[in-house]
């Protein structure tokens, strides 16, 4: 299975940004899609984007729509998710995958964690 690293996470106030970071040293992301999930304590983990890597498609959580972006970098292997407008209940352990089913059949990366706190 191929490594995913993500990075980007930290501690921020509400209504602030970060941008996460997750790459795959070595392995271009030709997978059909990648996927971003977060998981908060005692919560389930649940879907929050999707990137599709054939026409650049995507699909966000109604949680985080409008406030959220995914996209790509070719040329640096890393997938980015952009998060404007952090809200509380954002906070979570962020993972990326190399699909967007949520399964373990597929890679996923470490996760880093997101904090939003005044």
């Amino acid at each position: 299975q191929v490594q995913l690293v993500e990075s980007g996470g930290g501690l921020v106030q509400p209504g602030g940004s970060l941008r996460l970071a997750c790459a795959a040293p070595g392995f271009p992301f030709y997978y059909a899609g990648v996927g971003w999930f977060r998981q908060a304590p005692g919560k389930e983990r649940e879907g929050v984007s999707c990137l599709s890597m054939n026409d650049g498609s995507t699909w966000y959580a109604d949680s985080v729509r409008g406030r959220f972006t995914t996209s790509k970098d070719v040329a640096n292997n890393t997938i980015y998710l952009q998060m404007n407008s952090l809200k509380p209940e954002d906070t979570a352990t962020y993972y990326c995958a190399t699909d967007c089913s949520g399964s373990d059949d597929y890679s996923w990366g470490q996760g880093t964690q997101v904090s939003v706190s005044s």
